[in-house]
């Protein structure tokens, strides 16, 4: 099945909208929830932590827990602890800026909730080339050497009187 732009963003509408219309009873109360990344910004194939924190009156555990997407992708679902948070570690294989959503999903005393948050994904930076020979951390302009004016004079005649004195008085 192919998913345009425009599908997809309606297939992940439907599925939000059907997570808070369906978890959450009528007497339950109202709920927050922020997401955050951490990195924000990284690159390709790098681990993103990322954090939901549900706030509500009520106790947020139970229920279907956190559900997060990247775009219109679902990554996973995740419960919600005792300190109302759910984490999900992300590795993203494409550059470019990817928008998380985090869908608290609702129990019986919490309705559902939801937040997004973008991480900013370069690609990996290319190694330096590689140049025939001994190479350690110089090659590449890494490591950057600079010699100035080096003069080495060792003062010896004070040695020379000395060595000669001793001789002299043999």
């Amino acid at each position: 099945m192919h998913f345009t732009p425009r599908k997809a963003r309606l297939t992940v509408a439907a599925a939000l909208a059907a997570v808070l219309g369906l978890a959450s009873p009528a007497w339950a109360v109202p709920s927050s929830t922020t997401v955050t990344a951490s990195p924000q910004s990284t690159t390709v194939n790098t681990p993103v932590q990322l954090l939901a924190t549900v706030d509500c009156p009520a106790d947020p555990t139970g229920g279907l827990g956190v559900t997060f997407f990247d775009g219109s992708d679902l990554l996973d679902t995740v419960p919600v602890n005792a300190n109302g948070q759910a984490g999900y570690t992300a590795t993203f294989t494409t550059a470019g800026t990817h928008t998380i959503t985090a869908a608290y999903n609702g129990n019986t005393d919490c309705d559902a909730s939801n937040s997004t948050t973008n991480v900013q994904v370069s690609a990996a930076p290319t190694p330096p080339d590689t140049t025939p020979g001994f190479c350690l951390l110089a090659c590449g302009g890494l490591i950057n050497f600079s010699v100035g004016d080096i003069t080495n004079n060792i003062n010896t005649s004070g040695f020379r009187d000395r060595s000669l004195a001793r001789w002299q008085h043999r």
